[in-house]
């Protein structure tokens, strides 16, 4: 198969898996309860994927590691500035701090509802926002199957564990926010299309300009890194108790372990 075809096809299963399943999550009585069991098994494919894959393989890839270092750390701040302005988001439950600005959380009479007086403003942040993260997504995807296609799939895998709790938490907050079901999930799989155009730019882009390759895997080292220390890793601080802290360090090993048991599988393979 064509490192194109591998590229289309792992944007498209990521996108659909992802949201199938964060549909399911979501609409699940506990819900809370699986999102925070993906969110660290989901920690855990990120830093496995960017220290055991993409950064490894853009160090071979670079005369310049000193220089590709920099780039690393230049990613993360860009990510941060990102967020900042609220188009590299990522939230896997209802209640969010990034959208407290557009939407009014309801506290009379006991509820706690957020984004029922915001018409739908909280919910057209989200799907701008995932769709510019999807569309990033895409290129990354592109980016590691141009390298190597072990390094690809390994990419596509951590993606697609980071997205299942955040598609669901967006789920969430796309419903609370006026959407029906049926609203929130077409809105979620049109924002998904991103990836593979994402995916497409990438990959003729990158047939011209392949001495990007190695850069562009730095910044998805650097995003990977990001959204796990900065995004996920905080939220697991809220559930301090022993039982939950070996809970999260087990999912998070596993995490790792499932991206390099792949990396092993498919080294042997190719």
């Amino acid at each position: 198969m064509s490192v194109l075809a591998w590229i289309v096809l792992a944007s498209v299963a990521s996108g659909l898996l992802s949201i199938g399943l964060a549909a399911l999550f979501a609409l699940n009585v506990r819900s809370d309860k699986w999102i925070n069991i993906l969110i660290s098994y989901a920690i855990g494919a990120l830093l496995g994927a960017a220290f055991l894959n993409a950064l490894p393989e853009a160090l071979e890839l670079t005369d310049t590691p000193k220089q590709l270092t920099f780039i690393l750390l230049l990613g993360i701040l860009v990510f941060f500035i990102l967020e900042k302005l609220l188009l590299w988001r990522h939230c896997h439950l209802s209640e969010c701090e990034a959208h407290e600005p557009t939407s009014q959380v309801v506290s009379t009479a006991g509820r706690g509802v957020v984004g029922v007086h915001d018409h739908g403003r909280s919910g057209m942040m989200i799907i701008l926002g995932d769709t510019f993260h999807n569309f990033v997504d895409g290129i990354l995807i592109a980016t590691a199957f141009m390298a190597d296609i072990q390094l690809g799939m390994v990419t596509a895998i951590a993606i697609t564990a980071h997205e299942i709790p955040q598609e669901a938490g967006d789920f969430i907050i796309l419903l609370n926010s006026g959407f029906t079901r049926a609203g929130a999930l077409w809105s979620n799989l049109l924002s998904s299309t991103a990836t593979v155009f994402g995916g497409l730019l990438g990959y003729f882009m990158l047939n011209q300009l392949d001495h990007l390759i190695a850069p562009i895997l730095a910044i998805a080292a650097a995003s990977m890194i990001y959204v796990a220390m900065s995004d996920l890793i905080p939220s697991l601080h809220k559930r301090p108790e022993i039982g939950a802290t070996v809970q999260q360090v087990t999912l998070i090993v596993l995490g790792i372990s499932t991206i390099w048991l792949i990396g092993l599988f498919f080294g042997h393979n190719h």
